[in-house]
């Protein structure tokens, strides 16, 4: 397979979770709601104080949604990813089984083995890393995005989730 080829599967599949994560971080914003009713809804899930959590996960959704669009500081933008899914799937998703429909954790699980894998071969071609020369992928920073978005995940689950009784 040739590197254009490579090149353009790794930006259709940045160009899906990025702009994904851009449509779940505005919609914390600006959906119904927004910001208000997402702080509402992290309170019930017992992140917090509310407000903080749904500010620095929606600024953190869209600016990690950005990056992985035009594939800038890949293994960082992966380790967001990451963290933002063990987040919720540690939460939101928690003991509701898999599928997604049900309120499992599916889709986080798929949206940060995905942003996980990429940090392991890189962005491509075509994207702001390869530009600018920065070649930060392979094992260890592949290695690196997965850890340090975990443990920035469990961690921030740790220090903050109070659920109550009926959230826990």
């Amino acid at each position: 397979m040739d590197d254009t080829a490579v090149s353009a599967g790794l930006l259709l599949i940045r160009l899906a979770l990025g702009l994904m994560l851009i449509a779940h971080g505005t919609n914390k914003i600006f959906g119904a709601g927004g910001i208000s009713g997402t702080a509402r809804w992290f309170e019930a899930l017992g992140l917090r104080p509310g407000i903080v959590h749904a500010w620095a996960a929606a600024m953190t959704e869209i600016g990690a949604g950005v990056l992985m669009c035009v594939g800038l500081l890949l293994p960082a933008t992966c380790a967001g990813f990451v963290g933002l899914m063990t987040v919720a799937g540690l939460t939101d998703h928690r003991g509701k089984g898999f599928f997604v429909f049900k309120g499992g954790w599916e889709y986080v699980g798929l949206t940060g083995v995905i942003a996980g894998a990429l940090a392991f071969v890189g962005p491509g071609q075509w994207s702001i890393d390869h530009l600018i020369r920065l070649r930060l992928s392979g094992l260890n920073w592949g290695l690196a995005a997965v850890l340090v978005g975990l443990i920035a995940g469990v961690g921030m689950v740790l220090t903050f989730h109070r659920p109550t009784e009926q959230t826990a």
